[in-house]
């Protein structure tokens, strides 16, 4: 097996040879995350530009993908049958390991005993310390330490982390995750980050850090800036500095840029976590031409920043994924009324998702004026959606490449909404809550490749409009459904019967399938609150 692969690996061509020695930097059995894996790559300089409109990660997706479909690398699909991670076989890390060695490639300290030489030109280091004792005395002695290039530096490893000032021609520095907040006991700082004027990759997710040092305006060569999951507050001027920058992450932060900031990072491809308050930041979203991902948030809305917000989106012609969130409690579709309007979502567009009141009159309106211009449209989330029409359901399935749909209404109106076998037939996800105002009915051959469904019944409404039996069109349907099916069983209105009554339809039902799905219905409200409610009307009506 090990001439097999030694063969494979000396067959890749000498990039894709680079890409999976790097790989050795992981711990054996890591789940390594594609993405981030990626922008490595291009921070270390082995994605080369086939030319210049062509982004350099879109290159290492390709890189990536060669070396699964070469089966060097293992991947790791999501629910609806993406990528989104990878592993390395074992025999796979020994061979990239032992090779990497011989090529001075990567050094690895684990603390086991087992670790790779640090003579000589050492490179790239990763820190595993599994011994989380040890002290690190071949850091501390080790002199190649400034003519390191790369270090990714493992959470129990980060004790052993050398001062930032040693190096001095690091492109890659990798510390997510690890302890860098005020609870730390480790002395390391990012006060010495301005030295490190050749790195291309700062990764800071997770680590517990609540400002930026002014002087990371120092880096102007870097690419990627991954803040995520931090305390940080607002993004300082000197960020703005940062011209090169493709990639900037603050998501799970609450950072408000100051204004001026973003108008000049115009290399930006994907931008993600940024809570916009002011119109002039939602201008300067307009200048970021190169954009695939964004991913934002509003503090509060008001029409002058929607509208500056969706004229800068029509310069963003390269959008893939889009996700909009808002804070605000207030109930206002105007947003939306806006995009519909005002906005062609490009071609490429594959997410759209909304965690914000909405109107599918958008929908409507792009569809009407060209639908191929959602042809690519892969995954759909509207949270908080006024109503759906049967017109917006037959629309919809008639997205061919869409995957997930994920639509709950707030003020539904029609009472039956029909799921025919005409439309979503590649939906993976479905999932469709239009609360106690109507019934959702499956057509025979509805959604046949759908492996996880939600979907709402209105009891009182179904009831009402003739249906007794609760008959909702499930039996011989939904023959690939894998995941549980999740019923949002809305009783207020009906009686203690009914809602037993529904609960033990759609359940026999769904048990009796071939497939036996896991089932979860849940009462809106539950039982008890539905026969406490009709205790108070009885007692009311009986009350002289």
């Amino acid at each position: 097996m090990r001439r097999v692969l030694s063969f494979s690996y000396y067959n890749l061509p000498s990039h894709l040879k680079t890409c999976l020695l790097y790989l050795c930097i992981y711990p054996e059995d890591s789940t390594i995350d594609r993405d981030r894996l990626i922008w490595k790559w291009v921070a270390e300089g082995f994605v080369h530009h086939g030319d210049q409109g062509t982004s350099l990660f879109l290159l290492g997706l390709n890189y990536f993908n060669q070396l699964v479909n070469r089966s060097m690398i293992q991947p790791i699909y999501d629910r609806l049958g993406q990528v989104y991670a990878c592993r390395v076989h074992d025999m796979v890390l020994d061979l990239i390991c032992n090779l990497s060695h011989e090529a001075k490639f990567v050094n690895v300290l684990d603390g086991t005993g087992d670790s790779m030489s640090f003579q000589g030109n050492v490179r790239r280091l990763s820190l595993q310390d599994r011994n989380k004792d040890h002290q690190g005395t071949p850091l501390r002695n080790f002199t190649g330490i400034s003519r390191v290039r790369s270090i990714t530096i493992f959470t129990s490893a980060i004790n052993i982390m050398p001062a930032l000032s040693r190096f001095e021609v690091l492109r890659v520095l990798d510390l997510s995750y690890c302890n860098l907040g005020k609870s730390s006991s480790l002395q390391l700082n990012l006060k010495g980050v301005g030295h490190l004027v050749h790195l291309r990759y700062l990764g800071l997710a997770g680590t517990g850090i609540r400002e930026l040092p002014a002087e990371i305006g120092n880096l102007q060569l870097l690419e990627v800036l991954d803040l995520k999951s931090n305390e940080l507050q607002e993004l300082p001027p000197a960020v703005g500095k940062l011209r090169r920058l493709i990639y900037l992450n603050v998501y799970l932060n609450k950072v408000v840029p100051t204004p001026g900031v973003l108008q000049n990072l115009t290399s930006i491809e994907v931008l993600m976590g940024l809570l916009v308050s002011v119109n002039i930041i939602a201008r300067e979203l307009g200048n970021l031409a190169r954009m695939r991902l964004l991913l934002i948030h509003f503090k509060d809305g008001s029409l002058d920043l929607y509208e500056s917000f969706v004229k800068s989106l029509g310069n963003l012609l390269h959008i893939e994924s889009l996700y909009i969130n808002c804070g605000s409690g207030e109930t206002s579709f105007e947003l939306m009324d806006l995009l519909g309007e005002c906005w062609m979502p490009p071609v490429h567009l594959r997410k759209f998702v909304s965690w914000m009141p909405s109107q599918l009159s958008a929908l409507r309106g792009w569809i009407i004026r060209d639908p191929s211009h959602l042809s690519n449209l892969f995954e759909l989330i509207l949270s908080s959606v006024k109503e759906v029409q049967q017109q917006d359901v037959q629309i919809i399935g008639g997205l061919l490449s869409l995957r997930l749909l994920w639509i709950q209404t707030t003020h539904q109106t029609q009472r039956l909404l029909v799921i025919g076998a005409d439309g979503f037939r590649r939906m993976v996800e479905f999932r469709l809550d239009c609360g106690s105002a109507a019934q959702i009915k499956f057509e025979p051959g509805a959604l046949p490749r759908a492996e996880v469904v939600a979907f709402s019944l209105g009891v009182r409404v179904a009831k009402e409009d003739g249906n007794r039996g609760f008959d909702l069109g499930l039996q011989g349907n939904l023959l690939s459904l894998q995941g549980r099916v999740r019923v949002y069983m809305y009783c207020g209105g009906a009686r203690v019967g009914e809602a037993k009554e529904a609960e033990a339809a759609v359940r026999h039902t769904l048990k009796a399938r071939p497939n036996h799905p896991p089932v979860h219905i849940e009462m809106k409200p539950r039982i008890a609150e539905v026969l406490m409610m009709t205790i108070c009307v009885r007692t009311r009506r009986t009350d002289f």
